[in-house]
């Protein structure tokens, strides 16, 4: 009897064995253990140089009226392991090409009862894990309703984690920085000081997930290849210290509507000992399928100005008009209209910007507020829907965009949906043929309110969707897209790289409505950009905000050398000079910088870093043999040593610094700055003082 019992242990422990599987990275520092226990449930778990990252954590779907969900009863029926490795060059970016070398393990499991099959297909990169659920086409499972993904990533210990709370409906939070044992006192703080209540959890919180061990290991948490999918939150179960997936859910809070075959985005896991290597990752990327777009020569970076400043200060207004003609009056002609002599998108504020455009090398100029509809929308009804067609009476399409191409200049298109979807939809081929015979290659939508017509969310799987759906649209007209309120990007401009930029987190527009904590940009390269760029508007040169509106009392947290940091520290190919003329001309020494710096790079390097305190960030300009280099800081003063070895050796470079001046104070005396120029080698060094909510900007021209 006792040898039995030994045997039947020893048989338990190989069976255990049979059904692990092992992977590791190319160059071996990460290694993952897929496993089954013994209820038959996949669970996996993650090392890096030897340290454990992740620790076991199960996998899996729960299934809306299902008898059985697909968390358990699994057998291991064909595992599959190969290596990738190409090296691809995007359209734009932050380099000139991008290496995609992974192992994959492909395990394909058997539900025991129902005679399903799920595959979860690991890939594992030198900078991490990406996983998803993949489900091949088969008799018992083809339709089904996800009432909630259950992918662990059980953590560690209780790190220090950067994070905004769980909402299904925006991302616009200031991040606090705590260990993960203080989220749930604090979400509800977070909430109170924001925008939206949406809130499914008190330990909610939102990807990308930057989290930093009491050892110093780095780890992001987020999702790659968003597509006919909802939006994934992490919620802390916060006495065992595991994030469980927790997806969006629609109208009726059902999580997704799948169909076989198909599969779930990927969750993404970084992990380094040095944080510039989170920042310089393309894994989301490389989890991305290759450009579907075949002919990419229409898809152009851009530098822009725009009219969108003073509205948001308050200076002016997207309304022709504060009557109510198409709701109240029954009035369809504007011309009856009393003006309200704020109205933005006049015809001479925009020719104002055109010009100041062509004198000082920009692409474009955006203009919000030109269509009809904005007065009832305001003012009288959240639910009006735009036709995207008709402009106000004191904007001359036509005559406008004549006069721009004259000066060689585009005019970027501005659709604010109102949250009506459908609307947009009906309208889109009309809306973006009307751009097309106008001479406007980029639009930026919008997307505020609530989702109509049943209110939806703005980040669960039909809204998703609809989001797809416009970039692609937008691809057929070859026009280019900058979603605001959108979801969060996950890669997907690899895909579809007409998707130049997005808002989805806190922009400088916070700025002039209360404010953003001063270190709120030394975080966001490490959370929101991990997905794809942003378009952050920075470049704001007056910082006390009642000089635009004596009634506006805000203040940027920021000084003028920060802002012009962020023009390397943020990368994108979409970079607005968000101030008015009148600002920019008071510094026109501090201006230079906006108008040389480049937006498209051949090479970027990371070189200091530390999530929620400083970033400095090295860029060649792409084309050029010449250099940009960014820095910008937290709330704590800070000498900042680098050195230009990234120069190219035996060349003469001529550095314009910009830099705080000495008692520059993002609150205090944020526009104090200096400017000195000095030659530099590959072997020249560089301490640099910066200010509490500061920074540096460095343009580096190579000596002819």
């Amino acid at each position: 009897m006792k040898n039995l019992f030994f045997a039947s242990l020893i048989l338990f422990a190989f069976c255990n064995i049979a059904q692990a599987q092992q992977l590791k990275s190319p160059e071996g520092k990460f290694v993952m253990e897929f496993s089954l226990q013994n209820d038959g449930t996949p669970t996996y778990n993650l090392k890096y140089k030897n340290k454990e990252v992740v620790k076991t954590s199960k996998l899996g779907l729960e299934l809306k009226d299902d008898k059985k969900s697909l968390l358990n009863d699994f057998t291991v029926v064909d595992t599959k392991t190969s290596t990738f490795d190409e090296t691809w060059k995007p359209v734009w970016g932050e380099v000139d090409n991008i290496r995609n070398h992974y192992n994959e393990l492909a395990v394909t499991l058997n539900q025991k009862g129902t005679d399903r099959q799920i595959i979860i297909r690991f890939r594992l990169f030198d900078d991490g894990l990406g996983f998803r659920y993949e489900f091949p086409t088969q008799k018992n499972l083809t339709y089904f309703v996800i009432k909630e993904e259950r992918s662990q990533f059980a953590m560690t210990g209780d790190h220090t984690a950067f994070w905004i709370p769980g909402d299904y409906d925006t991302q616009e939070y200031d991040y606090t920085k705590s260990k993960l044992s203080e989220i749930r006192g604090l979400s509800e703080k977070a909430y109170t000081a924001n925008v939206s209540q949406k809130s499914f959890s008190p330990t909610g919180v939102q990807t990308s997930l930057m989290l930093k061990t009491n050892d110093g290991l780095y780890i992001n948490l987020h999702e790659a290849a968003l597509i006919n999918y909802s939006c994934m939150h992490l919620n802390l179960d916060d006495k065992n210290m595991t994030f469980t997936s927790w997806l969006t859910p629609d109208a009726k809070g059902d999580k997704g509507y799948m169909q076989a075959p198909s599969h779930s985005p990927w969750r993404t896991i970084m992990v380094s000992d040095d944080a510039r290597e989170i920042l310089a990752s393309k894994m989301t990327y490389n989890l991305n399928d290759p450009s579907k777009i075949e002919n990419t020569s229409w898809i152009k970076p851009v530098k822009y100005i725009g009219v969108w400043w003073e509205m948001i200060t308050g200076k002016s207004s997207w309304s022709y008009t504060n009557d109510y003609p198409t709701v109240q009056l029954g009035v369809t002609d504007f011309s009856k209209a009393k003006p309200n002599g704020t109205h933005g998108a006049n015809n001479a504020n925009v020719k104002k910007y055109i010009d100041f455009a062509a004198a000082n090398g920009f692409d474009a100029v955006l203009v919000e507020g030109w269509n009809e509809g904005w007065e009832d929308w305001f003012g009288h009804s959240k639910d009006y829907v735009f036709d995207f067609v008709t402009p106000y009476p004191d904007f001359d399409v036509k005559g406008l965009h004549e006069y721009a191409k004259s000066k060689g200049v585009k005019i970027i298109m501005h659709h604010e949906t109102s949250g009506s979807v459908r609307n947009y939809e009906r309208h889109m081929d009309k809306a973006y043929q009307f751009m097309k015979d106008n001479g406007y290659d980029a639009v930026k939508s919008g997307y505020v309110g609530d989702i109509l017509p049943r209110g939806e969310n703005h980040y669960n799987q039909w809204i998703v969707n609809h989001y797809q759906y416009a970039i692609e649209k937008a691809a057929d007209y070859k026009i280019m897209v900058n979603a605001h309120e959108a979801v969060r990007p996950t890669g997907i401009a690899r895909t579809y790289p007409n998707l130049i930029g997005n808002e989805a987190a806190r922009g400088t527009e916070y700025q002039a409505f209360g404010g953003s904590k001063p270190n709120h940009v030394t975080v966001l390269p490490f959370t929101r950009l991990i997905g794809g760029p942003m378009d952050y508007t920075p470049g704001i040169f007056e910082m006390d905000i009642s000089k635009m509106n004596p009634d506006n009392k805000s203040h940027l947290n920021s000084t003028l050398a920060n802002q012009l940091a962020l023009y390397v520290t943020m990368y994108s190919p979409l970079q607005m000079a968000a101030d008015t003329p009148e600002n920019y001309n008071r510094f026109p020494d501090a201006f230079q910088f906006i108008k040389d710096v480049a937006v498209d790079w051949s090479e970027s390097k990371y070189i200091e870093a530390e999530p929620g305190d400083f970033i400095t960030v090295a860029r060649k300009a792409k084309g050029t043999n010449n250099w940009f280099v960014g820095n910008v800081n937290g709330e704590t003063p800070r000498t900042s040593n680098i050195d230009f070895s990234f120069l190219e050796k035996g060349k003469k470079y001529t550095a314009t610094i910009y830099a705080d001046a000495k008692d520059a104070h993002y609150k205090t005396n944020p526009q104090a700055y200096t400017i000195k120029k000095m030659a530099v080698t590959n072997k020249s060094k560089l301490s640099q003082l910066s200010a509490p909510g500061g920074g540096y900007a460095i343009s580096i021209i190579e000596t002819k």
